[in-house]
């Protein structure tokens, strides 16, 4: 995408579409004892028009919380949800309506998303119906077409009286992206969508939102644990670590230089063909910092009931020090887009933690 620029020739920033600011979400468990889950914790976002914003973390980081919140589905217990600056809302029928004409969701599994007993004419009829009011049998039916055209699943007659056990996992993610794009959203929230896809196929469904959100210029949430995947697909990165969003940045900056441990853990934990690590059978980078996984060699992640004090992932941190379990980790600008929280990065120690450069590689 292109970045508009001002009469001096300077890049401007496209103004947020969906905006999380402090967004805090919290489960009462146990009301009896007065145990909550902390699940997010003063997590902010911006998402722009024609841009993807990769959300990753592990497994129950809090990734798909934030997308829920994102979406109106869960309440925030605190902060909020902007939509253009303004506070979102979908208390009510018509309110909820609205906002789902503007943000849709789509879900990791498309077999669970769509209900079986419909065919996918009915499946896309329905939000023609309920958000563009489209009732002419004519027009009804060369949107529908269009739709799977935008999709790439063709000839649509092949696919319109199809039920959903009838197509492949991929055939059925297209058909869950089509329904989202039939109420002509401008943000879209994917959740692992393309997690439980074959992975012969898992490009081309990337390759698909891609050419999507350019042609109609949508702000797109792109959720996932793989980091190395993201960088060649989203435009910034945010790493979530126990609902706490440890850095972020472009996807560049996050990956090439990682500033915070966990996003390090992240990266080693997983084949990218640029860092070539894999190839070279490499276990020990010599700097603490490779593990196979990142929750093999370093625990679990904590109990969000109880969470740690000071940094949330100091009990796991190669690099930790007494400080980390203390005090909540400052947030440290290293360029103008790219920040972390991590007290490390106030050491003048280059020693101790030296995060602009990795490691040579020993065959």
């Amino acid at each position: 995408m292109t970045d508009e620029h001002d009469p001096a020739g300077t890049a401007v920033e496209p103004a947020p579409v969906l905006e999380a600011v402090d967004v805090t979400v919290h489960y009462p468990v146990h009301r009896s004892r007065g145990e909550t889950v902390h699940a997010l914790e003063n997590a902010s976002l911006s998402l722009r028009p024609g841009r993807t914003v990769a959300l990753v973390g592990e497994s129950g980081s809090g990734k798909s919380t934030f997308a829920r919140t994102l979406a109106l589905a869960q309440e925030p217990t605190g902060g909020s949800v902007l939509l253009y600056g303004k506070p979102a809302s979908a208390r009510g029928r018509r309110a909820r309506r609205a906002y789902a004409s503007r943000v849709q969701m789509v879900l990791q599994d498309p077999f669970g998303s769509l209900n079986p007993l419909h065919r996918v004419r009915y499946l896309l009829e329905r939000p023609l119906r309920l958000h563009a009011s489209v009732t002419d049998r004519d027009d009804l039916e060369r949107r529908l077409r269009g739709l799977l055209e935008r999709v790439r699943l063709t000839p649509p007659e092949r696919f319109l009286d199809a039920f959903p056990h009838e197509l492949s996992g991929g055939q059925r993610q297209r058909v869950a992206i089509a329904r989202a794009l039939a109420v002509e959203p401008e943000v879209l929230l994917g959740d692992e969508l393309v997690s439980m896809l074959d992975v012969s196929i898992r490009l081309e469904i990337l390759n698909l939102l891609a050419t999507l959100r350019d042609e109609e210029h949508l702000a797109m949430l792109y959720i996932t644990h793989d980091i190395a995947g993201a960088r060649y697909f989203a435009d910034e990165i945010a790493v979530m670590y126990a609902g706490e969003i440890v850095e972020y940045g472009t996807a560049e900056d996050v990956t090439q230089a990682p500033a915070h441990p966990y996003t390090r853990l992240l990266l080693d934990s997983t084949p990218d063909p640029d860092r070539m690590e894999f190839l070279a059978g490499r276990t020990n980078r010599g700097d603490g910092m490779a593990p196979d996984t990142a929750e093999d060699d370093y625990g679990e992640p904590p109990d969000l009931v109880h969470p740690p004090s000071g940094c949330r992932f100091h009990p796991r941190c190669p690099l930790a020090r007494p400080a980390c379990g203390t005090e909540p980790p400052p947030r440290v600008d290293m360029t103008e887009r790219h920040w972390a929280r991590c007290v490390l990065l106030l050491e003048p120690d280059e020693d101790a933690y030296d995060h602009t450069t990795t490691p040579e590689l020993t065959p």
